[in-house]
C-alpha cells in the first residue's frame, strides 16, 4: 500500500531540482587533515602521526550553498573569501550548481580556516584528535560592507528563497537583511542560521537554532524536559515574531513551533550512533529552504530535513546528502521475499 507521506516527499524532492536559492553569509574553510598514529612520542605524552593528505571543502555559509546544490537547487552565494592559497582551494571545491559572481576576494582579508586533525590505525576509522581555528576577529571594513551588500542584492534578485547564514564576523546584520526582503518578492522566503543573534532578527520564515544555541540565548537547560523545550519554542516565536522555529535536538530529532498551532516532534531518522555532526545544521537549513521553495509547507519541509539529517551525520567530515539518497530514505527499497511473510503472519 502507498504511503501518502512518503509519496508527498518524494514528488518534493523531484520539485526542488532547479529552485534558485540565495546564500548570504559567513564562509569559511573546513580543512581536515588526515594521519596514521604511528607511536607516543617521548618529547611528551601525545601522539606521533604520519600525514597521509588534507582536505579542504566549503564550511558555514559555504556548506549551506553545496548542501543546496546537492538536492538539485542553484544556488548564488554572496560572501567573502582571501586571496590566500585556502581561498583558492575552497573556490575549486564548489559544485558547478553554485555561482561564484556575489563571492569578493577584498584584498587583505584572510579566508577563516577550521582545520581538524583525524587520526587512526591503519584498519580503523580517523578520529577527530584537535581542532584549530583559525578565524581573524576584525570585522569588515565600510568599503568591504558596502560592496558586500551590493553583492547581496544581486544574489537575491532572482532567488525563490535566502538563507541567511551568521556566523557571527559582523559581516551580516538585521539591518542589511531587512533591506534584502524589501528588494524580493513579498512570498520569498527567508531563513536564518545565526550562531550568537537570533533574537536580533524579526518576522523572517523561520529560524534552524540547536538545542544547545537556544539554551544559551534563553539561559536555560532543556534536556529531556518536554515542558521546557515547549516553553522555548514558544517563547522564541514570541521574540522574534517568525512564522516558524525549527530546534534541531540531535539524537531527539526535531521540534517544529508555529504560532497558533501544536508543536510537531519529529524522531531521528536512522541510527542514534552518530559518525559525525560537523555541519549538520547547515544540511537542515539547506533542506528546509529549498523545500519551501518548492512550495512545501514548513512541517514537510522539516520532515525532510529530517531523513537529510540523519543521513549527513552518517557521513564523516562536513558533507552534503544528494536527492538521490533523500528519496532512497524516503522509500526504502523492499528486501526480497518481505512481502510474503508479511502475508503469513497471523493477525
Amino acid at each position: 500500500m502507498s504511503d501518502p507521506t512518503a509519496d508527498r516527499l518524494a514528488a518534493l524532492v523531484r520539485a526542488c531540482r532547479g529552485r534558485r536559492v540565495a546564500v548570504i553569509g559567513d564562509l569559511l574553510a573546513d580543512e581536515f587533515i588526515y594521519g596514521r598514529v604511528e607511536r607516543v612520542s617521548r618529547e611528551a605524552p601525545v601522539l606521533i602521526l604520519r600525514y597521509h593528505h588534507t582536505i579542504v571543502v566549503p564550511g558555514g555559509a559555504g556548506n549551506a550553498a553545496a548542501n543546496v546544490a546537492a538536492l538539485g537547487g542553484e544556488v548564488g552565494l554572496a560572501a567573502l573569501v582571501g586571496r590566500d592559497d585556502v581561498g583558492r582551494r575552497l573556490l575549486k571545491s564548489f559544485p558547478t550548481r553554485v555561482s561564484r559572481a556575489a563571492i569578493l576576494r577584498p584584498a587583505g582579508y584572510h579566508t577563516p580556516v577550521k582545520t581538524r586533525i583525524l587520526a587512526g590505525g591503519i584498519h580503523s576509522a580517523k578520529q577527530q584528535v584537535v581542532r584549530i581555528d583559525r578565524i581573524r576577529s576584525t570585522g569588515p571594513t565600510d568599503r568591504t560592507r558596502i560592496q558586500f551588500s551590493a553583492a547581496a542584492r544581486r544574489a537575491v534578485a532572482a532567488a525563490d528563497a535566502v538563507i541567511v547564514s551568521d556566523y557571527g564576523s559582523g559581516l551580516v546584520t538585521p539591518a542589511l537583511v531587512d533591506d534584502l526582503r524589501r528588494r524580493t518578492r513579498r512570498d520569498v522566503p527567508f531563513l536564518l542560521d545565526s550562531r550568537h543573534d537570533t533574537l536580533k532578527y524579526r518576522g523572517l520564515t523561520a529560524c534552524t537554532p540547536n538545542e544547545s544555541e537556544v539554551e544559551q540565548m534563553l539561559g536555560i537547560e532543556i534536556d529531556d524536559d518536554a515542558g521546557r523545550l515547549e516553553r522555548a519554542g514558544r517563547t522564541l516565536l514570541k521574540r522574534t515574531g517568525m512564522k516558524a522555529v525549527v530546534i534541531t535536538r540531535g539524537s531527539r530529532g526535531m521540534a517544529i513551533f508555529e504560532p497558533g498551532r501544536p508543536t510537531t516532534h519529529l524522531p531521528i531518522y536512522g541510527s542514534d550512533e552518530i559518525a559525525d555532526v560537523t555541519g549538520a545544521g547547515d544540511t537542515v537549513i539547506a533542506t528546509v529552504t529549498l523545500a519551501l521553495a518548492a512550495g512545501a509547507s514548513l512541517v514537510d519541509a522539516a520532515r525532510l530535513a529530517n531523513y537529510a539529517a540523519g543521513l549527513v551525520v552518517m557521513k564523516r567530515g562536513t558533507a552534503t546528502v544528494s536527492s538521490d539518497e533523500l528519496r532512497a530514505a524516503i522509500r526504502p527499497p523492499s528486501r526480497p521475499g518481505a512481502s510474503a511473510r508479511r502475508a503469513h503472519q497471523p493477525d
